[in-house]
């Protein structure tokens, strides 16, 4: 398995990317956003945080235009794995891959600080080697996080089990107070319909080795490098 890490004007986190892939096992190369690759089948997409075109008119709205996202979408399309992380979360919901949006969040102010994170479903590439109730401890680090839809859409999203990752206490229950950006129903990760698209928004590049206060974050990367090793 190999990853590509996406960068655009104003990535930051393509670097932390590309360690944290590198720990478990997964070489990865950075794509400039201005190339078109065709990404092979088993190639992990990976969208990093950052403030991508500085974030002007929205987050994501621009870099949702650059000639990368043609390759991405297509990739997605083919059932190819992406993930997108934060900055990455706002430029998959504006290329439209994710429903719903990200909002400033509910206290108008930056938040970087740790979260608690369970995985809600557990039948999909990013999280079926994450435990039941099992709480991963992955920081947030964004202005925008508060992810916000429809009733309609939010049910749905319920109801074909595409919530991915939900805020949680330490112990795993999901608590209002352990919500730090206002998004409806605790979310902090969704999935596309193919479930083979992830969106979130805490940093599981950022929790990739005890050094930095935990490794919680590897979990949704060896999820992904289990399923592309099972058999076809």
């Amino acid at each position: 398995m190999h990853a590509s890490v996406v960068v655009f004007p104003g990535t930051w986190s393509d670097g932390d990317c590309v360690h944290a892939l590198g720990t478990v096992g997964i070489p990865a190369t950075k794509v400039w956003h201005r190339e078109t690759p065709e990404f092979p089948l088993d190639e992990l997409v990976v969208i990093p945080g950052g403030f991508s075109y500085g974030d002007y008119l929205r987050c994501g709205a621009i870099a949702r235009f650059s000639p990368v996202m043609e390759s991405v979408i297509r990739h997605a399309e083919a059932g190819g794995l992406v993930i997108g992380i934060c900055n990455g979360f706002q430029i998959l919901c504006e290329a439209g891959l994710l429903p719903g949006v990200l909002m400033r969040n509910a206290s108008l102010q930056f938040r970087c600080m740790p979260t608690h994170l369970v995985a809600a479903n557990h039948d999909s590439p990013f999280t079926r080697g994450i435990e039941p109730g099992q709480a991963l401890a992955v920081p947030i680090s964004h202005g925008e996080g508060n992810y916000f839809a429809d009733e309609a859409t939010l049910d749905m999203l319920e109801a074909e089990g595409r919530v991915a990752f939900r805020y949680a206490d330490a112990d795993g229950t999901v608590t209002p107070e352990a919500n730090p950006n206002g998004s409806l129903r605790n979310i902090a990760g969704i999935l596309n319909e193919g479930r083979n698209v992830l969106g979130m928004m805490p940093h599981p590049e950022r929790a990739c080795d005890p050094l930095l206060g935990g490794d919680d974050g590897n979990a949704i990367w060896l999820s992904a490098l289990e399923w592309m090793s099972m058999p076809v």
